[in-house]
């Protein structure tokens, strides 16, 4: 990876909220930025990565933005005059919680945004994933996507949806969809959608950083702190995660030596901290299924089932339901498992016939085990998947080749 690689994806989000507090307007931050980003790609390999990479970013990006409006603008476009005012030095407004990006997060979360389009904005903003990547993480079109983030942006300059943190009063409500922007762009450097890496650590870290602001921010939140603890068992694995050659080793096969033990603990004590206030939500948990399978093995799978009920009874969505069947199939055999996941409409999710894929093979199918394993290397954008598909493949193809 490329330093100029490198910078963007740890600090994309953090330029790109500078610039929205300095301008306040999304497109031309956005703007502002990505031409900062390609001046780097030019001018870095030449004369080498400035001393602060970021402070270089931001800097280059709001002179660039400075330029364009006083080159593109007349005196009598009053708009331009003010955000130029306000670009030359107007003091930043001091909100309940003075972080950058969480302003820019609350933003994208405003609720003249529908849901989706607020996840896929700060994925866009705040991780600076491709459209792309966000339709693949949506499990839809790239060009569906494109006009999804459009809608938004365009949304928030026309409706004038202020940059801040939302007054305590109004925390509450705002809450949910922030956290379902964690959890996404958490995911999406967890198992990224596409490219050669399994895990985008940045977007990882980012979201867990952010995490912790929300929690400090609202400490009596039960669904904050699963949420945290949430990111924070996932995370304790990613160094067992992958073998010496990047390939992906699965759950049941890590060298749990490898797992971060201190965050580990402190996931099960966020999560014993929730069981005491008695006010489950989705992501406690799921939190508290990470918990169990947490614990030296044998894994309690009649236990895992049984919060997946309750996670069911929650969030009843298709995936749920897929993760649900993969901890029936544990308890009940494969059969029992593949029952229901053929019951779902998860065709174009390439988890969803990995999944079918195994159970089948754990059936003695292997024909249609392998049909599933083709179904879902066709549909898996990243490396590191795709490979330990292939080899899935292949050994369900073996013995009859």
């Amino acid at each position: 990876m490329s330093e100029v690689e490198r910078v963007f994806r740890a600090e994309h989000g953090r330029s790109v909220a500078v610039l929205v507090r300095v301008f306040g307007d999304v497109d031309i931050a956005e703007e502002a930025v990505q031409d900062a980003f390609a001046e780097a790609v030019r001018r870095w390999p030449e004369t080498g990565v400035p001393p602060s990479p970021v402070g270089w970013i931001i800097t280059t990006a709001r002179n660039r933005a400075i330029d364009r409006l006083r080159r593109e603008s007349s005196r009598e476009d009053r708009h331009v005059q003010a955000v130029l005012l306000r670009a030359d030095g107007e003091p930043a407004e001091e909100d309940v919680v003075g972080d950058e990006r969480l302003r820019l997060i609350f933003t994208c979360c405003h609720p003249a945004l529908n849901p989706a389009a607020r996840v896929a904005l700060t994925l866009r903003l705040l991780g600076g994933l491709s459209t792309a990547e966000i339709a693949r993480a949506f499990l839809v079109p790239e060009a569906t996507m494109a006009q999804r983030l459009v809608r938004a942006k365009a949304k928030i300059r026309d409706a004038r949806i202020p940059y801040r943190v939302p007054d305590e009063a109004e925390l509450p409500d705002r809450l949910r969809a922030v956290l379902a922007v964690l959890y996404l762009v958490f995911n999406e450097g967890y198992s990224a959608g596409s490219g050669e890496g399994l895990v985008r650590d940045g977007l990882c870290a980012e979201a867990v950083r952010l995490g912790r602001v929300l929690v400090r921010l609202m400490p009596d939140e039960p669904e904050a702190v699963g949420l945290l603890a949430l990111m924070l068992f996932l995370r304790s694995r990613q160094g067992a995660r992958t073998g010496p050659g990047g390939e992906l080793v699965r759950l049941a096969d890590q060298d749990r030596s490898r797992w971060d033990g201190a965050l580990v603990e402190e996931a099960r004590e966020l999560v014993r901290w929730c069981l005491r206030r008695g006010r489950p939500g989705p992501y406690q948990v799921q939190a508290a299924i990470n918990a169990v399978h947490s614990d030296p093995p044998p894994t309690d799978w009649a236990q895992v089932v049984l919060l997946y009920d309750h996670l069911m009874a929650l969030t009843p969505t298709p995936v749920v339901a897929l993760n649900r069947a993969v901890a029936v199939a544990e308890v009940s055999g494969p059969a029992a498992g593949l029952a229901l996941v053929d019951g779902l409409e998860l065709e174009d999710y390439h988890l969803f016939h990995a999944t079918r894929a195994d159970l089948l093979r754990r059936l003695d199918r292997p024909a249609e085990a392998a049909a599933a394993y083709g179904r879902a290397l066709a549909l898996a954008g990243n490396t590191a998947e795709r490979e330990l598909l292939r080899r899935a493949l292949g050994a369900v193809v073996a013995p009859g080749g």
